[in-house]
């Protein structure tokens, strides 16, 4: 019997079963039942039900169904819809009057439990954290501490975030622990007697986790790897790679799989698509940039206004629906990008070579093709699956001094090129209208010199040539949401809340002494905060401000609910952009391919529960990636300041705590802490609310912006610490 007889016969005989059977059938060869089959009938069920009746009630025989069930069941719970009691039993979540989530950990105790249904995030306190480690998946019961706040007490740990840390050995009165590198775990680890693995007193090491916290006992390891006393150049991202728990090995099937693909498949491929080689995209980049997501062109029309074509690379046409590669993908969420070293999301055969779109080669793409008018607006648009050939690989500089007439190098691009800035000054009218935010902001770039050593810290050069490609990008993102939304099929959004009312509430106290207001209400728009930037510029305290404003502000998170994304001032947002280095995008190729093959949502592969679980997995694997890359950066950025001991810098106030104040230095972008202890002889008050410290008796302020001049006094280059004193 052929597979479609076959799956025609399955199918007659389990519809009256399973409503989704016909889905299942033409996915897997051995279809078994779907995941909302399951739901229905442990809602039914009078009690949590064990494997063994799950497969009689699902009337399922033989191993390979009874092996697909299983695989099916893990990753119903790895997705937040079931779990698994002591006795063994499976139950819906939702029936256990439980919310599972991941655990995010705060260097100073607490922390908090983002739940996986996209609900308010709950309080965890310190008793509850020294039982957990960042990145736990927990289930929790809520309880209510007034004023509409919630605080989680976590009922059990489904699987942890860490199964190894690195950090400082010590032996102290005859215990040895590790104090570990990572800041947000705040427990010691306790190394048992023989396990310390010739580790000596000071040297930094990596242990394995033998057991977790309980009520009664800490977390015990055992030490597995001495890196030695002091973190040279080049394990300095060893350390930060291990401390936040990065995934950097591939596995075995990974690598097999990525083998597997070559460049016959895009030749294969290309028939089905539409060809568009001869379009003269370009890539527009950083100097160092390895892998290139997208390429760009826009043609002007005779009557006015332009089209704009986005491709990006077709990233999920390799990478297919719970492979191992899509597996590991997800695992790591996102690439990580550190000072001259990567984690790539996915393997180099893909990242770098088959899926960049190198100049002069054809590559397969997802195309978001846009009509765009005179003023900037987008009147259409639309998806669909082609083959390019970039005709150069340009970069921002580059692109930026054949604008303006900066070089003798002629190139036959530039008419191109000078549509893609009157389109972008279109598209900046159009982002000023929105009331997008647009805070000035300065980035700084590491220089080594040839033995790795860091030779300056300098700004990035930013220039409207990256905003042509930044507006471009940010377009075919908004259509992404709204095609998506249309389809009505589950995708991920990129939203952005705006303030809460507590912040809120202390921004506008802030900003009254200074004579500023926000307008807005209880509800201000992204307008009205770029009404207030416009307002501050050229003033002495716009830094001060500024920095307020951001700190205001929440994070920006992954949804499968779309909420708008108020810094943009979008009503809808999704990535679409960077498929190589971001699951998200990765999952709304998919989704946005569905939809262009006329398929019907219900029969998609991914639930909105599903996307949820990703949600949060994403976005916690994004904050995991920046404070592994802060580390090290924070790292390079000691070892510059080792010799510099003794010296006097200028520098502005880019923090102010109980403790003392951050300083910021002028021109080299490193910042220390000046202890208040060495603040001048006076007892300090610190007014959180005005970001200050005052002096009780001379009435001396360090205020959030003001400039001060430091003395270096300590650089630890391992702990990552600088102390400065005023001067």
């Amino acid at each position: 019997m052929t597979k479609s007889k076959k799956v025609q016969s399955m199918t007659k005989s389990k519809k009256n079963q399973d409503p989704f059977f016909s889905r299942e059938a033409a996915k897997y060869e051995n279809p078994i039942p779907s995941r909302e089959f399951i739901i229905q009938y442990l809602e039914k069920a009078s009690a949590p039900e064990r494997y063994a009746g799950l497969l009689k009630a699902l009337k399922l025989k033989g191993k390979k169904a009874g092996e697909a069930l299983r695989r099916r069941i893990n990753a119903m719970i790895r997705d937040g819809q079931l779990l698994v009691d002591r006795k063994g039993r499976y139950a819906l979540v939702k029936q256990m009057d439980m919310i599972r989530g991941y655990v995010i950990c705060h260097k100073d105790g607490y922390g908090f439990l983002v739940p996986e249904d996209g609900s308010g995030d709950l309080f965890l306190s310190p008793r509850q954290v020294r039982l957990l480690f960042p990145g736990d998946q927990v289930l929790a019961s809520v309880i209510s501490v007034g004023q509409g706040k919630r605080e989680g007490i976590v009922a059990e740990v489904l699987e942890r975030g860490f199964t190894q840390v690195v950090g400082r050995f010590f032996a102290e009165k005859g215990v040895n622990f590790v104090i570990p590198a990572n800041k947000n775990i705040s427990q010691d680890i306790i190394i048992p007697r023989g396990k310390e693995g010739g580790a000596k007193q000071g040297q930094f090491v990596t242990a394995k986790i033998t057991s977790y916290p309980t009520v009664h006992s800490g977390a015990t390891a055992q030490v597995v790897k001495i890196l030695g006393k002091t973190i040279g150049p080049g394990l300095e991202i060893e350390v930060a790679v291990n401390a936040h728990g990065l995934p950097e090995v591939w596995p075995s099937e990974v690598l097999e799989e990525a083998d597997k693909i070559n460049s016959h498949s895009i030749r294969d491929r290309k028939s089905k698509r539409i060809e568009l080689q001869h379009l003269p995209f370009v890539t527009i980049d950083g100097e160092d940039a390895k892998d290139f997501d997208d390429a760009v062109y826009s043609k002007r029309h005779a009557k006015g206004g332009w089209t704009l074509y986005v491709a990006i690379a077709d990233v999920s046409q390799y990478v297919g629906f719970e492979t191992a590669l899509d597996q590991e993908a997800l695992k790591r969420g996102n690439s990580v990008y550190f000072p001259k070293h990567v984690i790539p999301m996915l393997p180099e055969v893909l990242s770098n070579e088959l899926c960049s779109l190198k100049p002069h080669v054809d590559r397969l793409v997802m195309v978001c093709e846009m009509q765009v008018t005179n003023i900037g607006k987008i009147t259409s648009y639309k998806f669909y699956e082609a083959t390019i050939k970039s005709h150069a690989r340009l970069t921002y500089d580059e692109v930026y001094n054949l604008l303006e007439n900066k070089t003798k190098k002629a190139s036959v691009l530039l008419p191109q090129l000078q549509e893609l800035r009157a389109l972008y000054l279109a598209l900046l009218k159009q982002r000023k209208i929105r009331g997008a935010l647009d805070f000035s902001r300065v980035e700084a770039q590491i220089i080594f010199d040839d033995h790795n050593k860091v030779q300056q810290i300098k700004p990035i050069q930013h220039h409207y040539v990256h905003g042509m490609i930044e507006e471009c990008m940010l377009a075919a993102n908004v259509c992404t949401s709204e095609f998506l939304l249309q389809g009505k099929i589950p995708a991920l959004y990129r939203v952005h809340e705006g303030p809460d009312q507590t912040k809120l509430s202390n921004l506008r106290a802030f900003l009254r002494p200074l004579g500023l207001d926000l307008k807005g209400g209880d509800k201000p728009k992204s307008s009205h905060y770029a009404e207030l930037l416009v307002k501050i510029v050229g003033r002495p305290d716009e830094h001060l401000v500024q920095t307020v404003l951001l700190r205001s502000m929440r994070q920006a998170v992954y949804t499968a609910e779309n909420i708008g994304h108020f810094g943009l001032a979008y009503e809808a947002y999704a990535h679409f952009t960077s498929p190589i280095r971001r699951y998200p995008d990765l999952i709304n190729h998919r989704s946005i391919k569905h939809l262009l093959h006329h398929e019907k949502s219900k029969d998609y592969g991914y639930t909105k529960a599903m996307m949820q679980g990703f949600g949060n997995h994403c976005s916690l694997t994004e904050r995991r990636a920046d404070d592994a890359s802060r580390d090290v950066y924070m790292w390079h950025k000691c070892e510059f300041m080792r010799d510099k001991l003794g010296k006097i810098f200028s520098g502005i106030i880019s923090g102010v705590t109980s403790f003392g104040i951050f300083v910021e230095l002028k021109d080299i972008f490193v910042e220390g802490l000046v202890h208040i202890t060495s603040l001048k002889k006076d007892y300090y008050k610190f007014d959180p609310l005005h970001q200050r410290l005052v002096g009780k008796r001379s009435g001396t302020v360090y205020r959030l912006g003001d400039a001060v001049k430091v003395l270096v006094v300590r650089v630890d280059v391992e702990e990552k610490e600088i102390d400065f004193e005023l001067r």
